[in-house]
């Protein structure tokens, strides 16, 4: 039986993209996955899951890995909820799939799990089983599988923004480097940067908070 595990990395951030990756193996492979340490993402350290990357490729059948930048973020949240973009994502990506799995394994953010599939099967264009749920990274292997190729690409991703930007953080709002970043490019700047979600709260008080500062 071939099965499919799916997660995101950067779903909450305001810099940088989301990534949303899939891998597939079959059923019998599996224990595999637990032989070389994998586990959800955010149990591993950075170091870990750049080791493990190269095996979990080797072991998985297939993988691939799509990234929504911020810029495509925000003009999708003009008319979609977060959790829509994420199923519409995801049916992508399965669809892609060269070798269509038996049942997929999904990380959850609708508050009702089960929602969450439904909303992935309206983006689908062949059958297979769907369960969704909350934690699926850390109860099944191969969702944390594909945490961590969705982690470490985001954490590239970043990197490349750092290049360009300087200190950026980790691009989450509760960094306090992140934070600095957006004030002093605001600041210097008098808009967002480009590498910033500009619909989200974090950004546009930013934003507002420097519009104030001027007007008074």
């Amino acid at each position: 039986m071939l099965i499919a595990g799916v997660d995101e990395a950067g779903r909450g951030p305001c810099l940088g993209p989301m990534v949303l990756a899939i891998a597939t193996i079959e059923k019998e492979k599996e224990l595999e996955l637990m032989e070389i340490g994998v586990r959800d993402s955010k149990e591993l350290s950075p170091a870990k899951r750049v080791e493990q990357l190269p095996q979990i490729k080797r072991i998985v059948q297939e993988f691939s890995s799509v990234h929504i930048p911020p810029k495509e973020l925000d003009a999708l949240m003009d008319w979609k909820s977060l959790n829509e973009i994420e199923a519409m994502k995801i049916g992508g990506l399965l669809n892609n799939l060269k070798k269509k799995p038996d049942v997929v394994f999904i990380d959850s953010p609708d508050v009702i799990q089960e929602n969450f599939g439904k909303r992935i099967k309206k983006y689908l264009t062949f059958e297979t089983k769907l369960k969704t749920e909350h934690k699926a990274d850390s109860n099944y292997l191969v969702v944390g599988a594909a945490s961590i190729i969705a982690k470490v690409e985001r954490d590239h991703a970043i990197e490349i923004l750092a290049k360009k930007f300087g200190k950026i953080g980790s691009g989450y709002t509760h960094d306090p480097h992140t934070r600095e970043f957006l004030f002093n490019y605001v600041k210097q700047n008098k808009h967002l940067p480009s590498c910033c979600r500009k619909s989200w709260s974090t950004s546009r008080q930013m934003l507002d908070a420097h519009l104030q500062q001027k007007l008074f």
